[in-house]
């Protein structure tokens, strides 16, 4: 989260400069200001998200070291995982925590003729923006441990087009529609980079009707010693 922070620091003073030594009188500038400070952002972050990546690696070889066995007691794919929730979750609340505010009033949402559907539509907004880093943080590890470059650039690729299509709204289907496809397929791609397969999917859900099962099986051997 904090390394998250400090891109989001460092994507902001960009943004300020640029904004300060321009025409602040011109509009469609600023606009164009604003969408290259996106980029940089999303840009900032995936680099700072590699950089956490190295950071883990050395950490991890020294926790091999100073272990009986001489492996890490944490594997690459939870820190993935654990570092992708942190990005998602410490994006979310900044996205969120403006708007939260504004929900209190005073005023009515959608009075001047814009979308009543504001507060729900960034609510999933931000819920996708929180797997979305989940689901990057995943794919993005095991492609920096794997030297596929193919797979960080489409990474880098889908999160440039996330944050662009938040420039639709409020037009919320042109955004969040797309955002949730992306979403969807980021999540089988990790799934599928974490060992997730279609066999453990019908394992997880055999073991569960096995539960249910011996569940109802011993309560109905408990019916007789009841009466």
């Amino acid at each position: 989260a904090f390394f998250w922070l400090v891109s989001l620091l460092l994507a902001s003073l960009i943004w300020f400069v640029s904004v300060h030594l321009s025409d602040q009188e011109d509009a469609k500038l600023q606009y164009g200001l604003l969408v290259f400070g996106a980029a940089v952002s999303v840009l900032l972050q995936e680099a700072f998200r590699f950089a956490y990546f190295k950071l883990l690696k050395k950490a991890d070889e020294g926790l091999a070291t100073i272990s009986e066995d001489g492996r890490s007691p944490i594997s690459l794919k939870q820190m993935a995982y654990v570092s992708g929730l942190s990005f998602g979750i410490i994006s979310g609340v900044f996205s969120v925590i403006n708007i939260l505010a504004d929900s209190i009033g005073p005023g009515i949402v959608g009075i001047h003729g814009d979308s009543p559907y504001y507060f729900i539509t960034s609510a999933f907004l931000t819920m996708a923006v929180v797997l979305l880093h989940t689901f990057w943080g995943v794919i993005f590890f095991d492609a920096c441990e794997k030297r596929r470059y193919w797979c960080l650039g489409l990474v880098v690729a889908s999160h440039l087009v996330t944050s662009g299509l938040t420039f639709l709204n409020p037009w919320y289907e042109a955004s969040l529609v797309p955002i949730y496809i992306i979403t969807i397929c980021m999540g089988v791609w990790a799934f599928f980079t974490a060992g997730g397969s279609f066999r453990n999917i019908l394992k997880c859900l055999s073991c569960k009707q096995e539960d249910d099962s011996r569940v109802m099986m011993y309560s109905a051997l408990q019916v007789p010693f009841e009466d």
